[in-house]
This record gives structure tokens, C-alpha cells and sequence, in this order.
């Protein structure tokens, strides 16, 4: 492992530093370089200088032409005599590595009729690296002056994908296709033979070709008449292939959606940290190299490597074989972002000359202590949300809560541990040590419990004991291995980072729980994963089949108020409505022209009722998928951070000393460990019920009647034009098709609409080509104020939610 401004665990100094192997005064420039001929792209695409339509013709030009030409170029002047190939195969390795993993995975979690082409695309996505266009800038500033050979293995090692990995993911999606047809005569041959030939028709894979066959026919060397003309277009390939990836992520972020943020956090979690950290690790393992110096920087550079983001042919594949678009295309624009700040933090620390081992750590520990006093804060709330919503009652709320709680007892640990640690008071840090150790170790175990703790209540509704039982496992397990730690464990005298203070013993025992919340948190989340596919299956066939009743319910009878059942003792959420498909009762629904003459209808402007049975049902319809949802999102970045400290556990156990790299790590666990308040607050201190929606009929109260006396005339001009459009050639048409009577409370009815039926009309009469442009002409008009939801409290969905039409003013 390198020795360059190193460390060992007992905090003592590495030898002496080696000179810098990179250039870091010109990693700035030229990531700003980069950056602002995206961000160029960018502002084109946005502002509609370049048309979606002119940006395919430069996007052809890029990939077929200039790419290309530059390919053949450096292939014909390639050296291979200069070539580390250990360094080569730790990569090859590396990107099979998390191929395979993606692919199993995803093959594993994904419902049958996508489940081969998600296969294909997400393992594409996690492998396939933007070489050309951002790598080679940023190695060429890194290296130009120190190791320029360093350049041409961006060029040997692109075609790893290109030609082996991408033909894989190629005939798993070929292979969803011939599934989807129904048509199974056509032979597998024939598909194979299919993918083989898209690959050769591929021209940077052929011009690879073509050019190892020149570099040995030619001895290295262009002939004159050709070399302006290579030189021509491959010059041109930089900016213009910067340019395209800006103009490409116009507009991508609108096609997230929370069904894909999960995949997304799995998929940049390969790319941009198991990604680089594989290929480190085989560069080190292969790398038997005498010169220290020269290895350390190719394990760097390996790291470097790994970091750089998806490449956006990436998208042209998923639309080509139509297969998640929207995560591949977001996950492109996140992971482009990302990856520039991970890029410059690690190159800085790289460039490090020297490093005080002590002023490191002093850093480690103010970063710790300045996290746990604002997450400290964040958890506070979020505490006091969930008891005042009383959900802690609930699951998995209550186990949520002891997350929560963990979460909170270790920040305070760690307030506590800066100012006790430089103290010669041995019994003050042992009590401290006891209560931050515990905490922090039931804060690694309860993602993995809550994971199990869903599993559980999906499969059984009564769980019984097990309640219980994961309380007491996720803290007796964490108390039971600090007692080991007091009773077995050797303090070091020297240690003041409370992840050393007992040594090696400490170590294991973390890298032991990380470990097993890992597992158990994977495996719980693919259980779940399938369960909901195979639920949404079943659910669609009930739908199907009861499609006939549900056009013959309209509006509710007023005793179906005791139909939406209370939430139950076990913390389940269950609703009972009249268009139930489990209870097609007869006696719980009326015609539209039954008794309606009897019935006040004053709901004009919205539903009045404070108990409104449409907005109940909608909130019950809701609230079980969305607190799923948070959830799994917990769970999913909680064991991104776990993974961390796994890896930083493995680190220390296996190297003695370690490198300026593993600093970056060590940081980002401490960041993990104790801004953890953070994920938390963002995704359950927000309450809907106590915190939003007070405020915005706070907002609503201050600010609604000054908008109805004074309507807004800064409405841009495509949302005043869709409303103007609408209202005018439209609106009654929609009332008459869609519109129905529906009972809202005890003694009142609203003229009402489901999101999903506009959305259906709309493609109908073709004011929209698809769901999500209908979905974007709904959202303008209730910009516009032409329609809204029945409680004002959503924005508009595709989905069961109610909405009306506002009268003319």
C-alpha cells in the first residue's frame, strides 16, 4: 500500500513523503473547462437555441465521425511496449466484477416482464464510463507532466466495454424483446448472431478494429496524406462531445420520479463508490511492481478511473430498446455532477506532499463534532414529529423511532467525547465511550432490522412477539459487543479517534455489525422488492376483474362514512370503500340519478366538509405506499453509509499503512456516522398532517384572499395560453366525459374527477401524445388556476387523487 503522507492505525507516522505524482494546479481549470462547455450545451437546449431535433445531428457527428477518427488515431500510435497490463486486467476485473453484481441483482429484484432488458441497461450503466469526452481532459491535466503514458490506457481501456461487457448487456435486452413478442420460433442463434452485429456495426468498435490491424501494419505511423484529415476530426470530438452532453440532460430531472429514486441510489452507489474502490483494490493486488512510487499512483489512478460517470450513449441504448429511460437518463445528469467534487477531493489529497497524522485526526474529530451538533438538531425534531403524530405506537414507526433514538445517543456521545478525550480521566471516557460505542453500533444494526421488520409484516399481519424480540436484539446486540470491548479490549494510549480507541478488537467488532446489518438489510430489501411485484400482479388481475362494477359507482351513501375503517391496535392501515373490489356490496352503492334531488350540493369550491370521505380515502389510499417508500429509502442510503464503514473496516484490517485516499473515505464515514439526523429529518420530519399542512393553510389564510381580488398576471406565457386554450375549446367537453357527482361529506356532493381520468382524456383527444405530457398540461392548469385538488393539498398526479374545476371568473 502507498506510503506517501500514510498513516497506521495507532496514529503514528508513516515514512517520509514521495514527490507528488500529479499536477493538481491544473485539475481546476481544467474541471471549469469541462463544466462550462456542459453547462454551455446546457443553456442552448434549455433556451431552445439547439432544438432536441439539431442535437441528434451533432450527437450523430460525435459518435460516428469525430470519436471515431480519434479512436483509429490512437490506436495506430499506441506503444504497447509501455503498457503496465496488471493495471489493465485490475480493470477488466473491476468492471466484470460490478457487472455481475449489478445483472444478479437486478435479475433477482425485477418482475418477469422487464427483467432481462433492466438487466442489460443498469449493468451498461454502472460499467460504461465517460472516457473520451470528460475522462482525457482530467487525466491529461493530472499526468500530461508526470506520467503521460498514463493517457493512452484511457484508449485501451474503453474498449473493455464497448466489446465485451455491452454485447452482454445487449443480448439480455435482445432477449426481453423475443420474450415480450410472444413469437419463440426464431432461433437463439439468430439472436445472437443479431447482437453480434450491432456491435461490429458500431463504428467506434470497428474503427478500434480497424486500428489495431493499421498499428501493425503501418509500425506506428499515419501516412502524411491521411494525417491532417484524422487529426481534423479527431480535434473536433472534445467540445463538441462536452457541448451534446449538455444539451442531453435538458430536461431529464422531470422524468424522475419516486419509483425510480431507489434505483437510482443503487445504481450511482455502483458507479461512483464500489465502482472506484474494485478497481483500486485489484490494481493493488495485481500491481506486484518493486517501484513504490509508480505503484501507489496506478492504484490512484485506478480510483480516478472508476469515479468518472456514465456515458450518455447509455440513453441512446435505452431508448433503443425501451428500457428505462428515465432512471438511465437522470441517473447520467446526477452521477456527471457528482462525480466533480469526488474527483477534485480525491486528486487534493493526492497532491498532499506531507501530512501531520495528529492534525489529521484533530480534523476527523472536528468534522465528527460539528456534524453531531446540527444533526443533534435535526434529530430533536424529527423526534418530537413522530411523538406528537404519535406513529411511534405504529410499525414500523416504532422501530423507526429507536433508529432515531440511536441516532441521537450517538451524537450526543460524540459532543461529549471531544471534550472528554484530551482529559486523563480514564473512568469519564470509559462511561462516554460506553454510551457513544453502544448507540452508534444499534444506529449500524437498526437499517438491517427495519428492512426485516417490513418483510415481516408483509408476510404476517400478527407478528406477536417479534416486535420485541428486534428491540431487544437492536440493542442488546451492540450493548453485548461493547462490553466485550471494556472487558477484553486494550486501550491505546495514543489513540484519541474514538473508531481506535480500543485497537484491532474495536475494528473487527465494527466491520462484524456493519456486516451483518448489510446482509440482513440486502436480503430483506430483495424480499420486499419481489413481494411488490408479485403483489401488483395479483392487484392487476383484480382490477381487471372488476373493472364492470366500477364504472357503476359514482357517489357514496352517507352511513360509508363508518366504512373507512380506523387504524387497528397492530399499527396496520386498512380502508374499506364502496368501490372495494373485496366488497361489491350492493347496499354500499346508489346510481348517480337515485335520491340526488335530496342532497345539498355546495361543495363549488372545493370540498367544505372538515371530514371529507374522498379526501380520507385518498389520504388512506396513500399514506401505506408512502411510508413504504420512506422506508425503504431509509433503509437503502443508510446501508450506502454502512457500506462505507465496511470498506473502511477492511481497509484497516488489511494494510498497515494506509494512503490519502482511505482519508476521503475515513471522512465520508464520519459524515455518515453522525449526519445521519439529516437523511432522517428530510424524510420523516416534514409530517404532512402536523408541519405542512398547517402552514399552508397558514399561507392560504394570508395570502387567498389578496390573490382572488388581485388575479396573478405573471403566469408565463405557455401556462396563460394551455389554461386560455383549454377553457375555451375544451372544458365542456371534459366536464361532460369525465366529471361526476360524488359524495364528499354527510350532506354535500362535488362535481369531481380522478388525476388519472384527466390524464386518460387528454391522450384521447390528442392535447397530450402520452401520460407525461398529460401529466404536464394537468400541472399547467392547475398553475393557472382553471382546476384543483379537492383539499388543495396535492399538486396534480397521474393517480386516485380528486380534482375540480374552478368556475369562471
Amino acid at each position: 500500500m502507498e506510503t506517501a503522507g500514510g498513516y497506521n492505525v495507532e496514529g503514528s507516522p508513516s515514512p517520509p513523503a514521495v514527490p507528488s505524482t500529479m499536477s493538481i494546479d491544473r485539475l481546476l481549470p481544467a474541471l471549469l473547462e469541462c463544466f462550462g462547455i456542459i453547462l454551455c450545451g446546457y443553456i442552448a437546449g434549455r433556451t431552445n437555441i439547439i432544438t432536441s431535433t439539431q442535437a441528434k445531428g451533432l450527437g450523430n457527428f460525435v459518435s460516428k465521425f469525430a470519436l471515431p477518427a480519434l479512436l483509429f488515431k490512437n490506436m495506430v500510435l499506441l506503444d504497447f511496449g509501455n503498457v503496465i497490463w496488471p493495471f489493465l486486467w485490475g480493470i477488466l476485473i473491476a468492471k466484470v466484477s460490478v457487472f455481475c453484481i449489478v445483472c444478479f441483482l437486478t435479475l433477482i429484484v425485477s418482475s418477469p416482464d422487464s427483467r432481462y432488458s433492466k438487466a442489460g441497461i443498469f449493468s451498461i450503466f454502472a460499467t460504461q464510463s465517460n472516457d473520451f469526452a470528460l475522462g482525457y481532459p482530467i487525466v491529461q491535466a493530472l499526468y500530461q507532466s508526470t506520467y503521460p503514458e498514463y493517457l493512452q490506457y484511457i484508449y485501451l481501456v474503453a474498449p473493455v466495454s464497448l466489446m465485451l461487457l455491452n454485447p452482454i448487456g445487449f443480448a439480455l435486452c435482445e432477449i426481453q424483446k423475443w420474450k415480450n413478442q410472444g413469437n419463440h420460433q426464431q432461433r437463439k442463434l439468430l439472436i445472437v448472431g443479431h447482437v453480434v452485429l450491432q456491435v461490429l456495426k458500431n463504428p467506434i468498435v470497428f474503427m478500434v478494429i480497424v486500428g489495431i490491424i493499421a498499428h501493425f501494419a503501418l509500425h506506428q505511423r499515419i501516412p502524411a496524406f491521411m494525417a491532417e484529415f484524422i487529426d481534423g476530426l479527431g480535434n473536433s470530438f472534445g467540445g463538441a462531445a462536452l457541448f451534446y452532453l449538455g444539451l442531453t440532460m435538458v430536461g431529464q430531472m422531470r422524468k424522475l420520479t419516486r419509483s425510480t429514486v431507489v434505483t437510482l441510489i443503487l445504481l450511482i452507489t455502483a458507479k461512483l463508490l464500489v465502482m472506484p474502490l474494485i478497481c483500486k483494490d485489484m490494481v493493488d493486488v495485481l500491481d506486484n511492481s518493486s517501484n513504490t512510487t509508480n505503484h501507489s499512483s496506478l492504484s490512484d489512478y485506478a480510483f480516478l478511473y472508476g469515479v468518472f460517470p456514465t456515458a450518455p450513449s447509455v440513453a441512446i441504448y435505452a431508448v433503443y430498446y425501451n428500457a428505462e429511460l428515465e432512471v438511465v437518463t437522470s441517473g447520467m445528469v446526477i452521477s456527471t455532477f457528482l462525480s466533480a467534487p469526488i474527483m477534485y477531493v480525491s486528486a487534493w489529497l493526492l497532491t498532499i506532499h506531507l501530512m501531520d497524522p495528529q492534525c489529521l485526526m484533530d480534523s476527523l474529530e472536528s468534522v465528527s463534532f460539528n456534524m453531531s451538533i446540527v444533526s443533534l438538531v435535526a434529530l430533536l425534531w424529527t423526534v418530537a414529529v413522530m411523538f406528537l403524530s404519535k406513529k411511534f405506537k405504529r410499525l414500523p414507526h416504532m422501530f423507526t423511532v429507536n433508529l432515531f433514538l440511536a441516532q441521537l445517543f450517538s451524537c450526543i456521545g460524540m459532543i461529549l467525547w471531544n471534550f472528554v478525550v484530551k482529559e486523563d480521566n480514564f473512568v469519564a471516557q470509559v462511561l462516554i465511550f460506553t454510551l457513544l460505542s453502544t448507540s452508534l453500533y444499534s444506529s449500524f444494526m437498526w437499517p438491517g432490522l427495519i428492512a426485516l421488520s417490513m418483510v415481516l409484516m408483509k408476510k404476517y399481519e400478527d407478528l406477536r412477539g417479534a416486535p420485541g424480540a428486534l428491540v431487544i436484539t437492536g440493542w442488546g446486540i451492540p450493548a453485548l459487543l461493547t462490553s466485550i470491548l471494556l472487558i477484553f479490549g486494550e486501550k491505546r494510549s495514543d489513540a484519541i479517534d474514538s473508531s481506535f480507541f480500543y485497537g484491532k478488537l474495536q475494528i473487527i467488532c465494527t466491520t462484524v455489525v456493519v456486516s451483518f446489518s448489510i446482509l440482513l438489510g440486502g436480503f430483506s430489501l430483495v424480499c420486499l422488492s419481489r413481494g411488490s411485484w408479485e403483489q401488483d400482479e395479483e392487484y392487476e388481475d383484480r382490477e381487471s376483474s372488476f373493472e364492470p362494477y366500477q364504472d357503476q359507482v359514482t357517489e357514496v351513501e352517507p352511513e360509508t362514512q363508518t366504512l373507512i375503517e380506523p387504524e387497528n391496535g397492530t399499527g396496520g392501515e386498512c380502508f374499506r370503500c364502496a368501490c372495494a373490489p373485496a366488497t361489491p356490496m350492493p347496499d354500499m352503492i346508489i346510481s348517480t340519478n337515485d335520491s340526488l334531488s335530496s342532497l345539498p350540493v355546495h361543495c363549488e369550491n372545493g370540498c367544505e366538509s372538515t371530514d371529507c370521505l374522498l379526501a380520507q380515502m385518498e389520504e388512506l389510499q396513500q399514506v401505506k405506499d408512502r411510508q413504504v417508500v420512506r422506508h425503504v429509502l431509509l433503509c437503502l442510503l443508510l446501508t450506502v453509509f454502512l457500506l462505507a464503514n465496511f470498506s473502511s473496516g477492511l481497509w484497516l484490517l488489511y494494510n498497515h499503512l494506509h494512503g490519502r485516499l482511505y482519508l476521503e473515505l475515513q471522512f465520508f464515514c464520519a459524515i455518515a456516522n453522525y449526519g445521519q439526523g439529516f437523511i432522517s429529518f428530510a424524510l420523516f420530519g416534514l409530517d404532512k398532517n402536523i408541519i405542512l399542512l398547517p402552514l399552508k393553510r397558514l399561507y392560504s389564510r394570508w395570502f387567498g384572499k389578496k390573490k382572488k381580488e388581485e388575479p396573478d398576471l405573471d403566469l408565463p406565457d405557455d401556462i396563460r395560453m394551455t389554461c386560455l386554450q383549454f377553457t375555451k375549446y375544451h372544458k365542456q367537453q371534459c366536464f361532460h366525459d369525465i366529471v361526476k357527482k360524488r359524495r364528499c361529506g354527510v350532506r354535500t356532493m362535488l362535481d369531481c374527477f380522478r388525476g388519472c381520468e384527466l390524464v386518460d382524456w387528454l391522450q384521447q383527444v390528442g392535447l397530450a401524445q402520452d401520460r407525461g405530457e398529460a401529466v404536464l398540461y394537468g400541472t399547467r392548469l392547475q398553475q393557472g388556476g382553471v382546476l384543483r385538488h379537492i383539499k388543495q393539498e396535492y399538486s396534480f398526479e397521474d393517480s386516485q387523487l380528486h380534482y375540480y374545476f374552478t368556475a369562471p371568473n
